[in-house]
C-alpha cells in the first residue's frame, strides 16, 4: 500500500469512528426507506442476468480465479481494497441495479447511491437480507466489513456517516460490482 492510499485510509477510518452527529431520520422517512428496498425490482432491467437465489455458492480458489478478474479475486476473496477513485462507478449517475461481481446477486440500486466524497461508490441503505457483517480490526480501529450473503465476497465496510434518514454508508469496491443499467421502454 502506498503512502497516499495509506493516509487516505486512515483519515476515512477516523471519520467513521466519530460519534454521529444526529441521529436516524424520521418514522416517515424510514418509511421511504423501507419503500426503496421493497420495491428494487422496478430498476432492475427485464431479462437482467442475475440471481436470486440466496443458497451459499462454494466454489475453490482456483474456481474463483477463472471466474474472476485478478483484481477482482483480490477484493472479493482476499478482502482487499481498490485504490480510491479508480471506479467507473463513482460516476455512474443512469437508474439501475448494482449486483454481486462474484455471483450476480442484487445487492442495491441507484436510488440507494450517494456521492460520498471517498472515492468509492456510496450506498446509504441495501436490498434486503444481502449480506453478512463481521467486525475488522486491520486498521486498528473496529470497523464493520460487510460480505455478500450467496458468495461471501468482501464487498466494503459499512460507517455510520452517511446521509439520512439513515446514517449509513455502505462504501463498496467498485470492482465487486457489476451495475445492470435500467433500459427504457420502447
Amino acid at each position: 500500500m502506498n503512502r497516499r492510499t495509506l493516509l487516505q485510509t486512515l483519515a476515512g477510518a477516523l471519520l467513521a469512528a466519530r460519534a454521529p452527529e444526529a441521529a436516524a431520520g424520521s418514522p416517515a422517512d424510514m418509511k421511504a426507506v423501507e419503500a426503496l428496498q421493497n420495491d428494487w425490482k422496478r430498476l432492475l432491467a427485464d431479462g437482467a442476468d442475475v440471481t436470486l437465489d440466496r443458497t451459499p455458492l462454494k466454489l475453490s480458489a482456483e474456481e474463483w480465479r477463472k471466474r474472476l478478474t485478478p483484481q477482482q479475486f483480490y477484493v472479493l476473496r482476499k478482502e482487499g481494497t481498490e485504490r480510491p477513485g479508480s471506479s467507473p462507478l463513482n460516476d455512474e449517475k443512469r437508474p439501475g441495479v448494482y449486483a454481486c461481481a462474484g455471483c450476480g446477486l442484487p445487492l442495491f440500486t441507484s436510488a440507494m447511491k450517494f456521492d460520498s466524497g471517498t472515492g468509492w461508490p456510496s450506498f446509504f441503505t441495501t436490498i434486503p437480507e444481502v449480506f453478512g457483517t463481521t467486525r475488522d480490526f486491520k486498521l486498528l480501529i473496529p470497523r464493520t466489513e460487510y460480505h455478500c450473503i450467496r458468495c461471501g465476497g468482501h464487498h466494503g465496510h459499512v460507517f455510520d456517516d452517511g446521509p439520512r434518514p439513515t446514517r449509513l454508508r455502505y462504501c463498496n469496491n467498485g470492482v465487486a460490482l457489476r451495475f445492470i443499467p435500467k433500459r427504457a421502454k420502447a
